[in-house]
């Protein structure tokens, strides 16, 4: 008899967002008349910049002429926007990341779970607490934890937690670990990281010779010139760190998947045998047997972000979302609601009022307010008492909700 893998049931709960979604749509069922305001899941509103558009449909045309037409594509993205990815995205910072390096996918998501494919089952790994599920739940698929306790943290890693006391910054470990997960922008709390946190990191992954998996699916929402937007921008950071980065939400591409990851060719982990193998090797060999490649036409959308309409349209998409975080921000300040992050992130991260658990809170703003946000407690055992609320949405919607917010916290 076929056999599963007993992993997957150490994820005793639903995933996160689907937990989420299965109580909006049993509310919204009991309440159809109900106007919910959604401002939980990351998703964003906004239609895509037209430069994308127009390149993405002059795509389609080209598909239409036998001399045009593309089949299969290279795995590893088409050399022409991997050159403008390199080149502005991390040449212009100084960062000495060449095209060859960067692999173009079809989400950050994917490459964060798939990334563990070319690593070693006896590794230490450390998440921060809270943090985006998806770090944890794909080491818990692959068999890297021992189970659960009953506040959600899984045997077998290293939490980091991340508090008001400490900025929402991840201190570094007192012992080694050799694979690093850092968000930054953070998802969910907001936090940034100066060059300064950045560099002891590095720092600390040279000397113990472990590899940080570097999230910066929000670099492009900071609002600081001081702050680093990539982790190359220290230095080392090339022998010590793999970089995730996405279109999804700079240029609303969530529902056209299009990403990349940086792997230096300088960067290298251990084989059983304690020789050196190079990463960039294994992961274009995993890239070249389990993927097909993003598709012609969403590469030729994600080339446009990189023209000078692109560019334009692109930050006025992400000025609209980080205005909608300062409404946000602004107005549960007001409500005298503690909140963190949302001035160089989409995200703001609430502490619940009177003692009110994440889940709670969740299920009052449902129930009171029709608006739906994300429990702190879904990213981990620190997050408990906070909330998480997404700048992603129509300024109309986001007004509104503050509004039905802070006037039922203000009478309350």
């Amino acid at each position: 008899m076929a056999t599963i893998n007993d992993n997957y049931l150490k994820l005793k709960a639903g995933y996160l967002f689907p937990e989420i979604a299965r109580r909006v749509n049993a509310f919204a069922s009991e309440n159809p008349d109900a106007k919910i305001i959604r401002l939980g899941i990351g998703d964003v509103t906004e239609p895509l910049p037209e430069a994308c558009r127009t390149a993405m449909i002059k795509a389609v045309e080209d598909m239409g002429e036998q001399a045009s037409f593309r089949g299969y594509g290279p795995e590893q993205g088409y050399a022409w926007l991997r050159e403008k990815i390199a080149t502005q995205d991390f040449q212009a910072r100084n960062c000495a990341v060449e095209a060859e390096e960067i692999f173009v996918s079809d989400g950050s998501k994917c490459d964060c779970g798939n990334i563990l494919d070319i690593f070693g089952d006896n590794n230490t790994i450390a998440v921060t607490d809270p943090v985006y599920p998806v770090y944890v739940d794909t080491n818990v698929m692959a068999g890297h934890t021992g189970l659960a306790n009953e506040q959600g943290e899984f045997e077998g890693l290293v939490y980091l937690p991340i508090t008001a006391d400490n900025n929402f910054t991840a201190q570094i470990p007192t012992q080694k670990v050799d694979l690093i997960y850092l968000c930054f922008p953070n998802n969910p709390t907001g936090a940034v990281a100066t060059r300064e946190h950045l560099k002891a990191w590095v720092d600390y992954a040279r000397a113990n010779g472990s590899i940080i998996f570097f999230d910066a699916a929000y670099e492009a929402f900071i609002t600081d010139p001081d702050l680093p937007h990539s982790i190359y921008e220290i230095e080392g950071a090339r022998e010590c760190a793999i970089e995730f980065r996405s279109f999804s939400k700079n240029a609303g591409f969530t529902g056209t998947r299009c990403a990349f990851t940086v792997v230096p060719k300088a960067l290298t982990a251990k084989a059983a045998d304690g020789s050196d193998v190079e990463l960039w090797k294994l992961w274009n060999r995993r890239q070249s047997t389990k993927f097909n490649g993003v598709s012609y036409i969403v590469q030729r959308g994600a080339e446009a972000v990189y023209s000078e309409e692109g560019q334009a349209q692109t930050k006025a998409l992400i000025q609209f979302y980080m205005e909608n975080a300062r409404i946000i921000r602004e107005q549960l300040t007001a409500a005298g609601i503690a909140v963190y992050g949302g001035v160089n992130a989409p995200y703001v991260w609430v502490k619940t009022p009177a003692g009110l658990s994440s889940w709670e809170f969740f299920d009052k703003l449902l129930h009171t307010c029709n608006v739906v946000g994300t429990p702190g407690s879904g990213f981990g055992a620190a997050g408990e008492g906070y909330f998480r609320i997404s700048a992603f949405n129509s300024r109309a919607n986001v007004e509104e909700a503050m509004k039905r917010i802070t006037e039922k916290f203000k009478a309350s």
